[in-house]
């Protein structure tokens, strides 16, 4: 298939399943409200639909709304660097679950160093937020080792490193690190330097960390694509056994894909809460890890598809959150979204008629202009 059928294809599968998932919320929420008439169901309906695909980006008077826009845009910084981390991972075919629970681990090592390691200036943020990224790579390390030498599942053993993370951050919270001054379960404030600078002062939250993932996708890029170390991770995601005989290095590859995995989810941990909070105090896993499983599938493990995948989603959650406020309409309906969209991507033979007429279509183009050129050329 030509790249440009192959992008026609691809946009095209996007919106089928974005459509799909927003035709079954719809119809969701008509059942589920308790408007007495069907019309009165309907408007409903409409009316929870507008405040999920418009209220987003504009109010009511049709203006547009920058501090909502920020907070789409703060909202897009975690999920870039969880969505980097499974593209990473996912483009070895290696099934590694491990960017929720990484996520977390990465914002509670970052936020012991910004309350209990003296430094000065911005030299403080910058080993609190590496410090986060090098113990979560560390502790990726696990499955992949026991992945590369002993042929455990990665996507077992991660799901279960989740939840040993989290119940281990929750003792030491409550034994050792909490603020007893508080009604909640928190650490002492991070000191004033461990901030990191907000890019407008409007209540948004948007933190310098946008301009940092960012840069962190075009890294990722060019050192999936770039790279010999890039080069040796695709491969052994397309075929494993081949690249084992073409003398790469398959076990070492396994090992790296999941490690950088671990260092680019510590790192959107320390980066979202130095950018978004005063101090720790997440008990659960923030769910950043499994919306980031959703941003590599929508951007078809390619680094630089993330932002726009990370845009959507976090414009997703947006407008569910304005729908539970404005009508009546439960937030956990973005679990439902995602989990259609999900669904239908994973599908590998959804629409699949129609990529293989573009294929047919691609081939004979190809056939037709080869003709064409040895014509042309007696």
């Amino acid at each position: 298939m030509s790249k440009k059928n192959a992008t026609k294809f691809t946009l095209l599968r996007a919106m089928a399943a974005l459509g799909i998932a927003l035709l079954v919320a719809f119809v969701l929420i008509i059942l589920s409200s308790t408007e007495p008439t069907i019309g009165g169901k309907f408007a409903n309906a409409m009316s929870a639909m507008r405040q999920v695909i418009v209220t987003p980006l504009f109010r009511n008077n049709g203006s547009f709304n920058t501090k909502s826009f920020c907070d789409i845009l703060a909202g897009m910084i975690p999920i870039m660097f969880t969505g980097l981390a499974t593209c990473v991972m996912f483009s070895a075919d290696q099934f590694n679950l491990g960017a929720e629970g990484g996520i977390m681990l990465g914002a509670f090592i970052t936020s012991l160093v910004a309350v209990y390691v003296p430094m000065k200036g911005a030299l403080l943020p910058i080993v609190a937020i590496l410090a986060g990224a090098l113990v979560t790579a560390a502790v990726m390390f696990i499955p992949a080792i026991l992945k590369a030498r002993l042929g455990v599942s990665e996507m077992v053993c991660s799901l279960m490193l989740n939840y040993i993370i989290q119940y281990l951050i929750n003792y030491s919270m409550n034994t050792y690190y909490a603020d007893t001054s508080k009604g909640s379960i928190q650490t002492f404030p991070y000191q004033a330097n461990a901030h990191l600078p907000q890019l407008v002062n409007n209540g948004s939250r948007l933190s310098i960390g946008f301009i940092i993932a960012i840069i962190c996708v075009i890294l990722v890029w060019l050192f999936m694509y770039r790279t010999k170390w890039g080069y040796a991770i695709r491969m052994c995601g397309i075929n494993q056994p081949f690249a084992m005989y073409s003398g790469l290095n398959v076990a070492a590859t396994i090992i790296l894909c999941q490690v950088l995995g671990g260092v680019l989810a510590g790192a959107g941990g320390g980066i979202e809460t130095l950018g978004r909070y005063d101090y720790y105090n997440w008990s659960a896993l923030p769910g950043y890890g499994w919306t980031g499983i959703t941003v590599a599938i929508l951007a078809g493990n390619n680094p630089a598809s993330v932002p726009l995948a990370a845009f959507f989603m976090s414009y997703l959650t947006k407008g569910c959150s304005l729908m539970a406020t404005y009508a009546n309409v439960p937030a956990q309906l973005i679990d439902i979204i995602q989990g259609c969209i999900f669904l239908f991507f994973a599908a590998d033979h959804f629409l699949a008629g129609y990529r293989q007429k573009l294929v047919v279509r691609s081939a004979q183009e190809e056939m037709q202009a080869k003709v064409q050129a040895e014509g042309g050329n007696k």
